[in-house]
């Protein structure tokens, strides 16, 4: 998680999630960081997060109070109910069909809870918000999976949770002028696209600047894994020259260059010049 805010600008504010998995956990963490207070309600079965990743989970709710409550059963409905009046904010994510079940659509929760705000998380945009999908579907149809390897991490879900705490504090912002709370629903296919348009633009395709065709700026095989060589401004670029003696080398040629050392010598080397140079580390 991101390191603690000296102040904290959520301070007495009270969030109430519903969400599990990966973007509402980590959207309630971030509130928690900022200062809200925050109830975290499960549903009897707990949040699969908990099974696929305990120590993730844990970390994430860490400062929170976690309540099982089967919504289906009228009593412990009602305690929602006690938990939303003296609530600030709601993060949901689920389809709206379940939510309507629940009586805990936009319309149904504002008529009763004026003051409560409501960030739902979807997968994608209107009209289809209700669409099956997960973190790796976003993705692929976004151009960001390269197969037959799966994502390294969850973009959409961990874009999607930053924009569910932008729009959090936006809705509790305009509370303070009009005294209503208010609704946003954040697509996390939405989310993630601004993470492809690096690719959208021709910047990290294979014959992009950023993707292959700089030779300074590129990954490269060593004696035992791989570097990074991240030389794009002219000064880096040439100061690299300099050091390995070599006039606007090809990719080719800085592969050789590069294949004499370890990776770990090479990082040694560029931290000692100054130079944008790391190893990959080994993906256990």
């Amino acid at each position: 998680m991101l390191s603690e805010f000296d102040l904290q600008p959520l301070s007495g504010i009270r969030a109430l999630t519903l969400a599990t998995n990966v973007p509402g956990p980590v959207a309630a963490a971030r509130l928690r960081e900022l200062g809200a207070t925050v109830v975290k309600v499960e549903p009897p079965g707990g949040d699969p997060l908990a099974r696929i990743s305990p120590a993730w989970y844990e970390s994430l709710t860490r400062d929170q109070k976690v309540i099982r409550l089967n919504l289906k059963e009228p009593d412990e409905r009602n305690q929602l109910d006690h938990l939303l009046e003296e609530s600030d904010l709601l993060v949901t994510a689920t389809r709206s069909p379940a939510l309507d079940r629940l009586s805990l659509s936009w319309s149904q929760i504002h008529a009763k809870f004026p003051r409560l705000s409501h960030v739902a998380i979807v997968g994608h945009p209107a009209p289809n918000e209700d669409k099956a999908g997960h973190d790796a579907t976003y993705q692929a149809e976004l151009g960001l999976i390269a197969p037959p390897h799966l994502p390294h991490t969850l973009l959409a879900d961990l874009a999607g949770a930053e924009r569910v705490v932008s729009a959090a504090v936006t809705l509790l912002f305009e509370r303070e002028r009009n005294g209503f709370g208010g609704y946003a629903r954040v697509s996390l296919v939405e989310a993630a696209s601004i993470f492809a348009d690096p690719l959208r633009y021709g910047l990290t395709t294979q014959d992009g600047p950023l993707g292959g065709a700089l030779p300074g700026y590129n990954i490269y095989r060593t004696l035992d894994g791989w570097i990074v060589v991240a030389a794009l401004e002219s000064h880096f670029w040439k100061k690299l020259q300099r050091e390995i003696s070599l006039c606007e080398p090809t990719q080719e040629e800085l592969g050789r260059v590069f294949l004499a050392r370890r990776s770990s010598a090479w990082e040694e080397w560029a931290n000692a010049r100054d130079l944008p140079l790391v190893r990959v580390p080994e993906i256990l």
